[in-house]
């Protein structure tokens, strides 16, 4: 008798535990030099946006300077018939009037299409790098174009998005790096906060969501939705939106790919072998509210390199298994 009671125990218990076990995807990723903005002495590229399409040619922008941190940079941007051969075309966005939120620096843009227009939402702050201790207190604007080559022109002089004024919120003490997904006939602006007091391994994710691309945008009352991740880079896929989360965070998030149906509630479904750094992706269908979106397959990164330099944008690509 006792022998079959522990058989029985035996049989229950490994059924739970397969229940239990769960079995993930693999994306796993290689990446490519892009010499045009790649590694260069003296320059700092970094923190590139998503990648758009507009006729033949590819665009991305990114933060352009001389410090690694890139609290100096403004914004430039580069075109690619193909995505792997880029021309530096210029700069897109200059700092802000001294003193104003954005005066000391403008970096970590992204694009958005919407209503026959182009835009641009960056991060920027009103600390000088120079000032020590040094405390970056970012908070992200919105400018606007009929054309990806700009001239861009910012739709006001105040931020879209700003870091809560409860100490208590996941975003009280900064706010950084939009991320766009049009769904449900509303844009949903999914950007990183951090909390008073936190370090930058604590950075969390949350959405705020808008009728019109200029907004005024309305944070999510249950922020933040993903629990770490210090780069966003989210984008539509089926009727629902992915989310590729990096090395911050809870270890049984980092380095994998999330999905959730409603764009809110995220489950994970995918490891990352050897993903990037601060990513922006090639994400068609992310724009048209038409469940058109699929597995991100490109895009580019920042990099460090090896031994001495200043951080430089290299492309990646990824190959995923179910």
């Amino acid at each position: 008798m006792k022998s079959l009671v522990s058989l029985t125990a035996l049989i229950l218990f490994s059924t739970f535990a397969t229940a239990e076990k769960k079995e993930f995807g693999t994306v796993k990723i290689t990446y490519t030099e892009l010499p045009a903005i790649g590694l260069e002495d003296g320059i700092m590229r970094r923190d590139p946006s998503d990648i758009i399409k507009v006729g033949d040619l590819f665009y991305v922008w990114y933060s352009k300077g001389t410090i690694a941190p890139g609290y100096d940079a403004t914004i430039w941007y580069a075109t690619s018939p193909d995505g792997l051969d880029w021309t530096e075309k210029g700069e897109s966005l200059a700092q802000g009037e001294p003193g104003t939120w954005e005066g000391a620096s403008v970096f970590t843009p992204n694009i958005l299409v919407a209503e026959g227009k182009y835009w641009l939402f960056y991060t920027g702050t009103s600390n000088e790098i120079s000032e020590k201790p040094f405390n970056p207190d970012s908070k992200i604007g919105i400018a606007v174009s009929d054309s990806p080559d700009g001239p861009w022109e910012r739709i006001s002089d105040e931020p879209a998005l700003k870091n809560s004024d409860i100490a208590e919120d996941f975003d009280s003490h900064l706010i950084d790096d939009a991320c766009l997904v049009v769904r449900n006939g509303k844009y949903w602006f999914y950007y990183k906060g951090r909390q008073l007091g936190k370090s930058p391994a604590q950075t969390k994710m949350g959405v705020a969501i808008s009728d019109k691309p200029g907004g005024p945008y309305v944070k999510y009352e249950k922020n933040p939705i993903i629990p770490g991740n210090h780069e966003v880079f989210v984008w539509a896929q089926g009727e629902g939106v992915a989310a590729m989360i990096g090395t911050t965070g809870p270890k049984d998030i980092t380095r994998s790919i999330l999905y959730a149906e409603d764009g809110l509630n995220f489950t994970k479904t995918h490891n990352v072998m050897n993903g990037p750094v601060g990513a922006g992706g090639y994400r068609p269908g992310s724009f048209t509210d038409k469940g058109e979106g699929k597995e991100v397959e490109w895009g580019v990164e920042l990099q460090y390199p090896k031994g001495k330099g200043l951080p430089y944008i290299q492309r990646w690509d990824a190959k995923w298994s179910e």
